[in-house]
């Protein structure tokens, strides 16, 4: 457990640590126009590999592929700090990422090999809290190595620290046995899987920010991808090892917590997005305290994994009753923090965001033992890299939506609160920039701008800019109270159906 949990706050860690680094490594290798690319190719190739990961260990065992991951991510960490030009990082982040999902598979898959389902919770529960912590230091641990060394050390100091990782998975991890089943592999399979979720993750991850939502280049990604996954499911159909078999979607426990999933994956995502453009847009703080406002929500998320994990092997298993508990904490802080305003106090606005931490996390653990428990355990790699699979693609698709609902009631919300003589007194064409890039109202360079624009208009400017920026706040306050109403609607029905999850006695007997 001490090999996994290592490895898995690795993987966990370079999801975040590289943003604080980006602006020097902007800097040194250029290519802005690629900025978000070092991220996004990580996060699409770790995503993509989780499926295909949780096929191959179920066929050949874990240590083998869970080895095999730390190796690929320490090579994609090494090839990321010898980069000479932005598409080689690109590049590079994306070996990184086949690593980590990888990883990130193996380390959930794990805990079903190690011990049997009845005491899975409490082990599920402290993988969770890695991968939170994970979170919360990140982007602090980036910074100063940065600082202290060079955007470089960022990527090679998974070197000294990962190969102890594998050296105790190679000294201690069982070796298990391989699946009785056919090892024929379903290489269609695999590369029509790659060939939908890549075009669907690139798609998403485009639209309202690289391309607009109707540009070619996002209508194509989008449509590629689609094809490519009824190209997929017709594969899986027909083939006789399917890398997905479909037939764990017939299983009602496996097909509502994958549900379930999904909806708190896309809650989740734009928690993590919008809280601190919250913090920063709306109530004025600095772009690095705004950043470590998500600490609370983090350590909330921590703390409802590690209590819902013990909570769940200590009293029998009741993981409906959990999961219900769970969403209904989240549900009620996602409610809170979608009636924020500007007057809002930070204390209040500290604990809604730790409410809902609270339920986040302690849904983690709850669904992934409820799949588990339900399939034989010569697929449990499958089922279990799935509860992943689902959480990224939900996490990703809220995204998309939420930051598009986002733009748009941002617009409308300010073109109807702003006053007719501040209006007046912008350039031609001035509003449609504020609510075309909300951003402008967290970037200090871009107030000042505003500021020296009013000043023009002599003494009554400063009241201008007051009240531009007071229009500013409101209209993003009501643009993200609308998106976490969103999230409270998709939760909800999350909840809805939790409430038909049968509940089946954990197994007591270890697996194999």
């Amino acid at each position: 457990m001490a090999g996994v949990m290592l490895g898995l706050f690795l993987a966990a860690l370079d999801q975040t640590v590289v943003a604080t680094a980006m602006p020097r490594i902007i800097a040194d290798l250029g290519g802005f126009d690629r900025y978000t690319w070092v991220t996004t190719s990580y996060l699409v190739a770790s995503t993509t590999a989780v499926p295909i990961v949780g096929k191959l260990s179920d066929i050949y065992g874990r240590k083998g592929v869970f080895i095999a991951g730390v190796l690929i991510f320490l090579a994609g960490s090494l090839f990321s700090g010898f980069s000479q030009t932005m598409n080689q990082l690109i590049a590079a982040r994306a070996v990184q990422g086949v690593g980590a999902g990888i990883i990130l598979a193996s380390s959930f898959i794990a805990t079903a090999d190690l011990f049997p389902p009845a005491e899975r919770g409490k082990y599920q529960g402290i993988i969770v809290a890695v991968f939170g912590l994970s979170s919360i230091i990140g982007p602090t641990l980036g910074g100063f190595i940065t600082d202290a060394l060079s955007w470089h050390w960022v990527f090679f100091v998974n070197l000294p620290l990962g190969v102890p990782v594998a050296a105790l998975l190679i000294r201690f991890f069982p070796k298990g046995r391989a699946s009785d089943a056919s090892h024929q592999l379903d290489y269609i399979g695999m590369a029509t899987l790659i060939l939908a979720v890549v075009p669907l993750l690139v798609g998403l991850s485009w639209g309202g920010v690289q391309y607009a939502w109707s540009s070619p280049q996002v209508i194509g990604a989008l449509a590629v991808g689609a094809v490519m996954m009824a190209v997929f499911i017709t594969v899986e159909i027909r083939a006789a090892n399917p890398v997905m078999p479909l037939d764990i979607y017939r299983n009602r426990v496996v097909s509502l917590s994958l549900f379930a999933i999904f909806l708190t994956g896309f809650g989740m995502f734009g928690s993590i997005i919008f809280v601190p453009l919250f913090f920063q847009g709306v109530l004025g703080a600095s772009a690095t305290s705004s950043g470590s406002f998500l600490t609370p929500m983090m350590l909330g998320v921590v703390v409802g994994a590690t209590l819902s994990g013990q909570v769940l092997s200590r009293l029998g298993g009741h993981y409906r009753i959990q999961g219900l508990v769970g969403i209904a904490t989240m549900t009620i802080g996602l409610f809170l923090i979608s009636r924020m305003s500007a007057d809002t106090g930070y204390g209040q606005a500290v604990f809604n965001i730790v409410i809902m931490g609270l339920g986040l996390g302690s849904t983690f653990p709850v669904y992934t033992i409820a799949v588990q428990n339900a399939v034989p355990h010569s697929i449990v790699g499958v089922a279990t890299s799935a509860t992943q699979f689902y959480r990224s693609i939900g996490g990703t698709l809220g995204l998309a939506v939420m930051g598009a609902v986002m733009a748009n009631r941002f617009a409308s919300e300010l073109s109807a609160t702003l006053p007719p003589a501040v209006e007046q007194a912008l350039p031609p064409g001035g509003l449609s920039d504020l609510t075309n890039n909300p951003q402008n109202m967290v970037n200090p360079d871009a107030l000042a701008g505003l500021e020296a624009m009013f000043s023009q208009h002599g003494p009554q400017g400063a009241v201008l800019a007051e009240q531009l920026l007071e229009a500013l706040r409101g209209a993003l306050a009501s643009a993200i109270g609308d998106v976490f109403l969103i999230s409270v609607a998709i939760v909800g029905v999350a909840f809805a159906s939790t409430l038909f999850l049968k509940e089946l006695p954990l197994k007591t007997r270890p697996p194999g």
